[in-house]
C-alpha cells in the first residue's frame, strides 16, 4: 500500500486524481492541500466526493512526507518549489507544465520566460505510457503532459515513427475545463455558451511538446479552438504523406503500433452516427479513439483522435 498526497486539490485536476486515488487499491490518500480551502471537507469543492472520503484539506504548509506526491498547480508553481517537494517523497508527479520540456531554449521560446529550475529538466520523465513506458516504470520524477499535445501525440504517432508525414495541419476543439477552474471572462457562461472561439490559431504551447514527442521531420501547423462542451478534446489531422499507402496498410501500421496498448481503441465503423472518434464518449475514461479516412486527390489521410480531458492530459 502507497500513501499518497495531492498539493493543490481544490482545481478540477486534484479533484479528478483525487477521485482516481481513492478508487485505487493499493493507494491510502494521506492528504491533500489547498490555500483557499483549508480545514474544509474535500466534498465541500468535489461535491461527487460526498461519502467517499472524510478528508479535509490541508494547508500547504502542513504538507508530510509521503510515498507518491502529485502536483496539481497552477504553470510555475511547481518549478519554484521542486526543492521542498522532491525531499518529501519517494516519487513525484507534476501535472503542470514546468517540467514537460527537455530543452531549456524550447522552455524559453515557448513560455518567454527562462525555466526557474534548470538543473531539474533532465531528471523529469513525460507522463505519456505509450511512449516512455519503460522509462516511467522507474522513474522518480514524472512531469504531466498537455492535453492537446497528448490527442495529437497518440493520433500521429505511428505516421511519424513510420517516417511518412511530410506536413500535418491539426486542429484541436477543446472543452471549457481546459481553462481550469478560476473564473474568467472566456469561461463566463454568457459569453461561452452558443460560442466556437479560435483560441489560438498559431503559437499554441503544446506544439513543443508535440516537436518534442513526434520530432521536427515534417511540418506541423498546429490550432486550437474553444467550443461549447465541458470536457474532452477533438483533433482533426490532415495529414499529406511523402507516399501513398493503401488503406489496408495504414490500419495494420495503426494495429501494429496500438495492439498492446489498453487505452487505444481504433474507430472504423461504417455505419451509423459514431463513425469517427467523440470526446462526449470518452468522458470520465482514460481511452483515446482514433479514426482515419484516405484522402486519394491530396496523397494525404485526415486522422480524427478525441480524448478526455483532465485524465489524459492538462
Amino acid at each position: 500500500m502507497f500513501s499518497a498526497a495531492v498539493v493543490g486539490g481544490a482545481g478540477y485536476v486534484g479533484g479528478e486524481l483525487l477521485r482516481l486515488l481513492l478508487f485505487h487499491p493499493n493507494v491510502r490518500v494521506q492528504q491533500i492541500t489547498s490555500l483557499s480551502q483549508s480545514g474544509r471537507f474535500v466534498y465541500t469543492a468535489h461535491p461527487n466526493l460526498r461519502g467517499q472520503t472524510r478528508l479535509k484539506f490541508s494547508h500547504p504548509d502542513e504538507l508530510e512526507a509521503c510515498d507518491i506526491l502529485f502536483l496539481a498547480q497552477p504553470h510555475g508553481a511547481a518549478a519554484q518549489s521542486i526543492e521542498r517537494y522532491a525531499a518529501l517523497c519517494e516519487r513525484l508527479i507534476d501535472t503542470s507544465a514546468d517540467f514537460r520540456l527537455q530543452d531549456p531554449d524550447a522552455y524559453r521560446r515557448w513560455y518567454g520566460q527562462p525555466h526557474p529550475a534548470l538543473n531539474w529538466l533532465p531528471k523529469f520523465v513525460y507522463g505519456l505510457p505509450e511512449r516512455h513506458r519503460d522509462a516511467l516504470r522507474d522513474a522518480r520524477y514524472v512531469s504531466g503532459v498537455g492535453c492537446n499535445a497528448t490527442v495529437t501525440n497518440l493520433g500521429l504517432a505511428p505516421l511519424a515513427d513510420a517516417g511518412l508525414l511530410e506536413s500535418v495541419v491539426t486542429e484541436v476543439k477543446v472543452g471549457s475545463s481546459e481553462g481550469g477552474g478560476r473564473p474568467s471572462q472566456s469561461s463566463h457562461h454568457p459569453e461561452r455558451s452558443g460560442s466556437i472561439r479560435s483560441f489560438k490559431p498559431t503559437g499554441h504551447r503544446h506544439q513543443a511538446e508535440i516537436q518534442q514527442a513526434l520530432g521536427d521531420d515534417f511540418a506541423l501547423h498546429f490550432s486550437v479552438t474553444a467550443v461549447e462542451m465541458v470536457r474532452g478534446a477533438l483533433a482533426t489531422s490532415h495529414c499529406f504523406l511523402k507516399e501513398k499507402p493503401a488503406e489496408r496498410d495504414l490500419w495494420k501500421l495503426y494495429r501494429a503500433a496500438y495492439k498492446n496498448e489498453p487505452f487505444i481503441r481504433l474507430v472504423k465503423s461504417r455505419t451509423g452516427i459514431h463513425r469517427y472518434p467523440d470526446p462526449k464518449l470518452l468522458a470520465g475514461t482514460n481511452f483515446c479513439d482514433i479514426g482515419f479516412e484516405v484522402d486519394p486527390p491530396c496523397v494525404g489521410v485526415c486522422y480524427v483522435h478525441s480524448e478526455n480531458r483532465r485524465q489524459r492530459g492538462y
